[in-house]
């Protein structure tokens, strides 16, 4: 199980700080979320991707050179 840590813990195998991460087995993680050294980890959101129309770059002219719409 996926804990975050609300406070110092270390062992032989791993040294943690408040707010680091890391997988448990659940009989540990219950006994270190019911002590308070732990919260169950958010699961981490997928990125948000940019929806709607995609960036354009045009190759022709926009109408602000010497010949283009405008100049008249």
């Amino acid at each position: 199980m996926l804990l975050k840590m609300t406070a110092g813990l270390s062992g032989p195998d791993f040294s943690l700080s408040p707010g680091d991460e890391h997988e448990f087995d659940d009989a540990e993680a219950e006994r270190l979320k019911e002590a308070g050294f732990a919260i169950d980890a958010e699961p981490k959101a997928p990125a948000k991707t940019k929806k709607g129309k995609a960036d354009v770059v045009s190759t022709e002219g926009d109408g602000s050179g010497n010949s283009g719409a405008g100049n008249g």
